[in-house]
């Protein structure tokens, strides 16, 4: 999926941020810009910076002032995906080649720290301190989140709330502070950068609940990827372990998710086994709740033309008619 196309008021400030996040990979070096550039150009939904920029709505919007703050987060977030496919095996993302299938781990390895490394020197002349803050911290936790997930690849044993702790990790924080950051940014009033970080990180919560479901019921052409990725590498996400909770599957899903361990092939079975229980309705309803906690926190901001967009995004990511 590319970029939302949900409204249409910020694409103009949308195309020069894409512009930006191009031009901010330049300058490592002809591999490391090549490596970069085809990582960035592949696309992505670009939920972190259209968060940034609405977060900056309910304050005094400055595209310059945003930039400097949604482009580091983009970075952050893409420099992440290039180690996750390391990690993961992975050959493709969002129907292309992967850094690493292309160039290899170690390349892939140094291009995910050339891309931190220019986040990191692009926020350097960011002048609010607590901004500087809030994202080494998120880097921090999303650095344990990774070695959470790496820790519990092929683990039946986990539980919901672990799953819970490690996708607010990888992908809630992410994007809660991209709203946070937008608001911090444009000098909103402090009660809406609370609400704004409530709404991105319920709405993260939901994204990520998503993702996983789509992984074991979407098409290819959808997910950018085979169905069952996440299972083959390891990653047992929610309506697995809602599946795994059922004793009449249990035993043998138990099985097959242990011959895909020996073989990384064939989710097949294990996939027509989960769709077969309530995983996927239970994973979809705690998906619903977490909207439902992102609407409240929106509720409370003022009316205007970004609430309406935030919430029609928070109902897309789940579905839901609006």
């Amino acid at each position: 999926m590319k970029r939302f196309q949900l409204f249409g008021y910020l694409n103009k400030d949308m195309d020069l941020l894409e512009k930006q996040l191009y031009r901010s990979v330049e300058g490592g070096g002809e591999l490391l810009t090549e490596t970069s550039l085809h990582l960035l150009k592949a696309g992505g939904k670009r939920l972190r910076p259209v968060f940034v920029l609405m977060g900056g709505k309910f304050g005094e919007y400055d595209l310059d002032k945003l930039s400097r703050v949604a482009i580091p987060l983009e970075l952050i977030h893409s420099a992440s995906l290039v180690h996750d496919d390391v990690i993961d095996d992975a050959d493709t993302r969002r129907g292309e080649p992967t850094v690493k299938a292309k160039w290899g781990d170690k390349i892939a390895m140094y291009t995910g720290d050339y891309i931190y490394a220019k986040a990191l020197a692009l926020t350097a002349g960011l002048p609010n301190p607590r901004i500087h803050r809030i994202l080494s911290k998120a880097m921090v936790e999303m650095s344990i989140g990774e070695m959470e997930q790496i820790r519990d690849f092929f683990n039946c044993e986990q539980t919901v709330r672990h799953y819970l702790r490690r996708i607010r990790r990888k992908t809630a924080l992410l994007i809660a502070i991209s709203c946070q950051l937008g608001a911090l940014a444009a000098e909103a009033d402090e009660e809406a950068v609370r609400l704004l970080y409530s709404y991105g990180y319920n709405v993260g919560m939901a994204f990520q609940i998503r993702d996983d479901l789509l992984d074991l019921s979407g098409t290819e052409k959808q997910i950018g990827k085979p169905p069952g990725s996440d299972m083959r590498q390891g990653n047992i996400t929610l309506p697995v372990i809602y599946a795994l909770e059922d004793e009449r599957l249990r035993g043998e899903l138990l099985g097959e998710i242990g011959r895909i361990r020996e073989s990384r092939s064939g989710t097949g079975r294990a996939i027509d086994l989960i769709l077969t229980g309530d995983g996927i309705k239970r994973a979809e309803e705690l998906a619903s709740r977490y909207v439902d906690k992102a609407l409240a926190a929106l509720d409370q901001l003022p009316n205007n033309r970004t609430k309406r967009n935030l919430r029609d995004i928070a109902h897309f990511v789940t579905g839901r008619a609006y």
